[in-house]
């Protein structure tokens, strides 16, 4: 950082010389002005025009100034990864903002003047320390997404669960100290993600069962009451554990949805209730329940390790001493029998991909997750570090070009995509062009015919793409925070392939094309995946000397504790 005038803003002067709807201030250089400035730059507050507006990586950063509510125009407002203690009151003022990100800061709170932001549908606090939030969230009508994890929560409010927010569909309020769940769930119409894993419930609700869209939810970690459901919840996917709870229990209550239909099932059941049996064969029937719950619970999951591996399928990666100062983390691995082919698994596959990149890789700024078919890689691989001008790779679905003129094309179509669509910010890999900003080398992973794999955080190569005819997939995490980091992200992208394989076995979908073109037949009866299990292949990480850097998975990786519904084979 030597060099910088820290007086200057050049960031901040450009967005009003050019009438900027989109400013993104990151990283170590905007961390430095920070600090030597005592804060940001009051002319960031003048910038009415903004629509976008991003803060994000910056330690020194602390507080944002009250007069941020003279951005009435922000339609996005991204204050991730600093040490930001409170929220102003007038973010009140930002009456057209839809999304609202202070996740990973320091706040014990947030101001009750959120429950004005009537256009906000989306709001992220996670990894944070409030123990309470404001009520009035209500009034957020068009509230779709609210992610409170990582907190000191011991209740959500009353009025998150109010038929008014009947756009909200995705709760994700994982490792808090929430003790109980409303029976008001049932009033959020439109709820399809539910996560409040590693919590204090000690009961669920059986109002979960009226929630009509109800797609994904975790409630793992918590130590409930009833111990078959608490297996269920810690393996079943989310039909079991729903039908179970509509069941209500082991007979216990019923949804109201059940209830009109139930009425003969009662008394039924009452009378067979009524009726006297064997102690020992009701214990009996008991624990041959339990042991198929745990039967159905338990992921298959078999690791080989190098030395017990093909040689012809082993690869080892070598990492360049270049790396060491761009993006220095990177843990590799092989899987084989997931299945790609049938019905829409390859779809599954990509869009749980992306909702890792989006969610636990925090948009790919802490980690990046790259997938290949195998068999379309020569190894050895070297990870490396490339100036711009050097590093050539094909990316997906485009022609293969230099990564300077590649950042240069995809710059262009997000200036074009901010003037025809009027965006407040941009998509695709237009979005993680600023990861890059102030790189003199890029990282890249190469194979041995020296073709660039993926370049992270952007994009993959077009030729080792996965397809439906995919059988082995090489998976590769990289970051620029920490090892372990790595290690989170593949544990995670491994689970969730085993849960997803195990629901394409479990629907027996039929093999089937959307219209990609294959360059195999699906698999012969009797030579395909016989069931859900996949088999991870270890894959090691060297210096350019062949010195041991890391070997993934370890026996330190993959373990109950991160990976409860699964049974590793090691």
């Amino acid at each position: 950082m030597d060099g910088i005038d820290v007086s200057v803003w050049a960031e901040i002067e450009k967005a009003e010389k050019e009438n900027r709807r989109e400013l993104v201030l990151q990283g170590a250089n905007t961390d430095k002005r920070i600090q030597s400035s005592g804060g940001l730059s009051s002319k960031l507050y003048s910038l009415t025009l903004l629509n976008y507006l991003e803060i994000s990586q910056c330690p020194s950063l602390t507080e944002i100034n009250e007069d941020i509510g003279n951005l009435i125009h922000l339609q996005s407002l991204i204050l991730c990864r600093n040490k930001i203690t409170s929220v102003p009151k007038s973010i009140g003022k930002l009456k057209c903002l839809k999304v609202l990100d202070v996740s990973v800061n320091e706040l014990q709170g947030i101001p009750e003047e959120v429950s004005q932001l009537s256009e906000l549908n989306t709001l992220n606090v996670s990894c944070n320390s409030i123990t309470s939030l404001p009520n009035g969230l209500s009034q957020c009508v068009k509230l779709s997404t609210i992610n409170v994890s990582k907190n000191g929560l011991a209740a959500l409010p009353d009025d998150l669960f109010s038929e008014k927010l009947e756009l909200l569909s995705t709760i994700v309020a994982s490792e808090n100290a929430i003790e109980e769940l409303s029976t008001d769930i049932s009033n959020l119409s439109a709820i399809k993600v539910l996560d409040l894993s590693s919590n204090k419930l000690s009961e669920l609700p059986s109002e979960l069962g009226d929630c009509p869209k109800l797609k994904e939810i975790n409630f793992k970690g918590n130590k409930l009451k009833d111990k078959r459901l608490e297996k269920m919840v810690n393996g079943c996917q989310t039909k079991s554990v729903l039908d179970y709870l509509r069941a209500g229990g082991r007979g216990k209550g019923k949804g109201r949805g059940q209830s009109e239909a139930g009425e003969k099932g009662d008394a039924a059941g009452g009378a067979a209730r009524n009726t006297p049996k064997k102690k020992g064969g009701a214990r009996q029937k008991n624990r041959n329940q339990d042991d198929d719950v745990d039967e159905l619970d338990k992921l298959v999951l078999k690791v080989l390790h190098v030395s017990d591996s093909d040689s012809a399928t082993s690869v080892t990666v070598k990492v360049s001493a270049e790396v060491k100062d761009v993006r220095p983390y990177i843990v590799c691995c092989i899987v084989r029998g997931m299945n790609l082919h049938s019905g829409n698994s390859l779809k599954r596959f990509l869009v749980a991909q992306t909702k890792l990149h989006d969610d636990l890789c925090a948009r790919r700024t802490t980690a990046t997750i790259a997938t290949h078919d195998l068999k379309l890689l020569k190894a050895p691989l070297l990870y490396d570090a490339r100036t711009p001008d050097t590093l050539k790779i094909a990316p997906l679905g485009r022609k293969e070009m230099k990564a300077v003129d590649l950042l240069k094309q995809l710059q262009q179509e997000a200036d074009e995509q901010r003037k025809q669509k009027k965006r407040q910010n941009v998509s695709g890999l237009h979005k993680y062009l600023q990861l890059l900003d102030g790189k003199s080398h890029y990282p890249c992973l190469v194979d041995a015919e020296g073709h660039v794999i993926s370049f992270p955080p952007i994009t993959n190569s077009d030729k080792t793409k996965i397809q439906k005819s995919t059988r082995e997939l090489f998976l590769e995490v990289t970051s620029s925070n920490c090892l372990q980091t790595c290690k989170d992200v593949m544990d995670a992208l491994i689970t969730k392939m085993a849960e997803l394989n195990k629901f394409t076995f479990d629907n027996k979908e039929a093999d089937g094309s959307d219209g990609e073109a294959e360059s195999e037949p699906a698999p012969a009866e009797g030579n395909g995946p016989a069931g859900p299990e996949l088999t991870v292949l270890q894959v090691r990480i060297v210096d350019m000397d062949g010195n041991l850097k890391v070997v993934y998975p370890s026996k330190t990786d993959l373990t109950a504790e991160a990976c409860s519904n699964l049974r590793v084979i090691r």
